[in-house]
């Protein structure tokens, strides 16, 4: 029956709707069929939205955590085997690091996918325990009865054959670790904080790390003040050189090497752009100028990346200091609408594969039953949906300049995933990602498995 289905879906987005001004096709069914998502409860009744932290390894699994808002229980880390078709649970973070036993505020979340280097993975960890102070969530500044506030995130690494746990190192100032990207062939970890935007280097070969401060003003503290800025969730290092590059909510662009004193600006380029919309970059309601997500596409010597809010696709050619305006990958529908989705900082579902296929997970939006779209709130102050939302699966083929949306995403009994922020392409060919659904009365989060029509 799911053949079926899939085959259907295939056959409606069969009808090429015409250039675009990239010089590329886009192809989409005006009445897609939906694909179906077989959705998985690994055991955790408390699990909480995810951003980012799913990723495929080299032994065929699906590695993930699934977030905790508890001061007492810490994110739960996962694998997926798909050949055994069995979710398999790995550790507690707080438990691993040794904080459980402690009473620290709870290790709650990762953020960050993992990255794999000779045989290990590499990630790490942040608070999922807040406070609501002047309307927003906060680090917390006073500690539940019995307990210590919470000590700072971890960079970590687990072993795939032995399967330990290893604490590489501490972020300073008790903040969480929010953004990473790993170096790989000069073993150097890079990494921003939350709240205060901390830029971090871990050099795995001499196991120390640097902090080189605030890079972003304020981070996210003073919220309401000019010095407010959302912090970057996605850096990419381009392998020729070994430099790291982040945005700021300004639209500026920085990078860094280990042979720098401190990060530098990119001058001459900047994501100032009108496709993308004007920001204040000291409001709290978008991530501003920021790109949303970024990878690094080899066979171009180019990063590509998505801006959240607008949703357009761009290259980032660090050499030549050039950014090109792709194409708007937002599901059909919202392109239709010409308005932007109702997630406030984007999507973090944004990756490619060894063919240059950009798999893209974004919203489309609902309409009543009168044709009318359904508008959510105009503004909040912080990364979540402002509305409801389908989920919708764009690819985008670089090398052939192809867009398609491949339809809006269900489950079986009807209801569709909310909250998607993060993707995992297997090597089964399936489309995993983390969203929320309903389990024994209970919404959750968790893990879901996605096949495209081919």
């Amino acid at each position: 029956m799911m053949r079926t289905l899939l085959t259907l879906a295939f056959s409606a987005l069969a009808v090429l709707a015409g250039g675009c001004s990239s010089g590329g096709s886009r192809q989409a069914g005006p009445d897609q069929e939906k694909m179906i998502a077989r959705q998985f409860y690994s055991g955790f009744a408390d699990a909480h939205d995810t951003y980012n932290a799913i990723s495929p390894a080299s032994d065929g699994c699906v590695y993930y955590v699934l977030s905790s808002t508890r001061y007492d229980v810490g994110g739960q880390f996962y694998r997926y085997d798909p050949g055994s078709d069995r979710t398999e649970f790995i550790a507690d973070l707080s438990e691993a690091l040794g904080e459980k036993a402690a009473k620290y505020i709870a290790q709650g979340k990762s953020h960050v996918e993992f990255t794999e280097c000779e045989g290990k993975l590499y990630f790490a960890t942040h608070v999922g325990y807040y406070q609501m102070i002047d309307g927003a969530e906060q680090m917390p500044v006073t500690a539940p009865e019995g307990y210590k506030l919470y000590p700072g995130g971890h960079f970590v690494s687990y072993d795939l054959e032995t399967r330990q746990i290893q604490d590489l190192a501490l972020a300073p100032e008790g903040d969480g670790i929010i953004t990473m990207a790993m170096d790989t062939d000069r073993k150097h970890i890079y990494g921003l904080t939350w709240p205060h935007g901390l830029f971090l280097d871990y050099d795995l070969s001499s196991r120390s790390l640097r902090n080189l401060g605030p890079v972003t003003r304020a981070g996210e503290t003073g919220l309401g003040t000019p010095e407010f800025r959302v912090i970057c969730r996605s850096m990419f290092v381009d392998p020729r050189d070994g430099n790291v590059y982040y945005s700021t909510a300004d639209g500026d662009i920085f990078t860094y090497n280990p042979s720098y004193d401190a990060p530098r600006k990119v001058e001459g380029v900047d994501f100032r752009l009108d496709y993308f919309g004007a920001y204040d970059p000291s409001d709290a309601g978008s991530m501003g100028y920021n790109w949303r997500k970024i990878v690094w596409y080899a066979p171009e010597n180019k990063a590509y990346g998505v801006h959240g809010n607008s949703g357009y696709l761009f290259s980032f050619d660090p050499a030549g200091k050039k950014i090109e305006i792709v194409e708007r990958i937002t599901s059909e529908p919202s392109r239709r609408s010409g308005m932007f989705d109702q997630f406030s900082y984007g999507y973090l579902g944004f990756q490619i594969d060894g063919k240059g296929m950009v798999y893209y997970l974004t919203g489309a939006p609902v309409y009543d039953e009168n044709g009318k779209r359904i508008a959510g709130l105009d503004k909040i102050n912080m990364g979540a949906a402002k509305g409801k939302e389908y989920l919708h699966l764009v690819t985008y083929d670089i090398p052939h300049r192809l867009y398609r949306d491949l339809g809006p995403v269900f489950y079986a009994d009807g209801s569709y995933p909310t909250y998607v922020n993060s993707i995992a392409l297997g090597a089964d060919g399936a489309v995993y990602t983390l969203a929320r659904f309903v389990h024994d009365g209970r919404e959750i989060e968790d893990l879901i498995r996605i096949e495209p029509p081919r």
